[in-house]
């Protein structure tokens, strides 16, 4: 399952509406057999790296979107979360 653009507004932030959503996600593909949650990020967006890695997902991978990235050095972070047989 694949996790794409999850935000939440500015002014709700800080009250672990992510963090709640994040782990629905995670119950919601585990519910649903899936083995694992992917999701990519951009190396400035580190309060997601942050929330991402406090639930289980880990970095697997890097790249540019772009040349101009390249160029840039600007990354986006793949992240994965292995999420077992629910055992």
């Amino acid at each position: 399952l694949e996790l794409k653009r999850m935000s939440v507004s500015r002014e709700h932030r800080g009250r672990g509406l992510a963090r709640a959503l994040c782990r629905e996600v995670l119950a919601f593909a585990r519910a649903r057999g899936y083995g694992a949650v992917v999701l990519s990020t951009s190396m400035v967006q580190v309060a997601a790296q942050r929330l991402y890695e406090g639930q289980g997902f880990r970095r697997v991978g890097t790249s540019y979107p772009s040349l101009l990235g390249t160029l840039l050095n600007f990354q986006i972070f793949h992240y994965r979360c292995e999420l077992g047989d629910g055992n």
